[in-house]
């Protein structure tokens, strides 16, 4: 299923979304790199920091969005985009880094992926959301599983496809050298009505969208019949914030 990202919603939360890159970027230890892939770059946000980071490297934005990849080339600069699929797509020649940050959630068997992507670089650094147990993504499912959604949105995965902290360690242990690996619960106050809704819609939500339609009055309806749902479990202060808990799973690895 094609998602239709929209780099406008996605970076309206763009200090909260960012926040964890860059604590992922202040783990990896390069004092220097030739080369760096940002696999699921988006719109390029990380670019600023990795080329302070690492001034002299060659930096690489690989996403699927052309949408994404069009706002990336906007203040790209000299960074080299290319729109692949992280699931498939392997730089051709070994890199020193490569950095996946809220990307490989929607990314199939990571007991494959993790490994193939590690052998292609010198340090990999993957953060992943780790919040599908909170009450929103059980509120989404449950909206989900309602008539006259149900069976339209049937098999429909949200970007989970994530292991746990342990299965990672047991992984990796056998294929890096160090592994370095760590959850944070950030507690974003959100501004805005319905606050916690527009977060998801930048991203759990797109594949709710694409299966009714983005703009159609199927996803009108669900959203709205989410959004009361939402309200309740997260509601907002007098000054109109909402604080909404967001749990995320970090690991950087070298290789053997």
């Amino acid at each position: 299923m094609d998602l239709a990202w929209s780099p406008e919603n996605y970076t309206r939360h763009a200090g909260a979304r960012l926040r964890p890159a860059h604590d992922l970027l202040a783990r990896v230890p390069l004092d220097r790199a030739d080369t760096i892939v940002d696999l699921g770059c988006g719109a390029g946000a990380l670019f600023p920091a990795l080329r302070t980071r690492f001034p002299q490297a060659r930096l690489v934005g690989v996403d699927t969005s052309p949408a994404m990849l069009a706002s990336a080339a906007a203040a790209a600069g000299d960074i080299e985009l290319i729109e692949a699929d992280a699931a498939t797509w392997r730089p051709p020649e070994p890199v020193d880094l490569i950095i996946a940050n809220a990307a490989l959630q929607w990314v199939p068997a990571h007991e494959h992926l993790v490994p193939a992507l590690l052998r292609c670089c010198r340090v990999l650094a993957v953060q992943v959301p780790d919040n599908f147990t909170a009450p929103a993504y059980r509120l989404v499912r449950e909206v989900m599983a309602l008539e006259p959604w149900a069976g339209t949105l049937a098999g429909v995965r949200m970007g989970d496809q994530i292991l746990d902290a342990e299965a990672y360690v047991e992984l990796l242990r056998p294929v890096s050298a160090v592994v370095d690996i760590w959850q944070t619960t950030y507690y974003q106050l959100l501004d805005g009505p319905d606050a916690v809704l527009d977060w998801l819609r930048g991203t759990t939500l797109l594949p709710v969208r694409a299966a009714l339609g983005a703009g159609s009055p199927a996803t009108e309806d669900f959203e709205q019949a989410l959004a009361g749902r939402l309200r309740e479990a997260y509601p907002a202060d007098d000054a109109g914030g909402t604080l909404f808990p967001f749990r995320r799973l970090f690991f950087v690895a070298t290789g053997t």
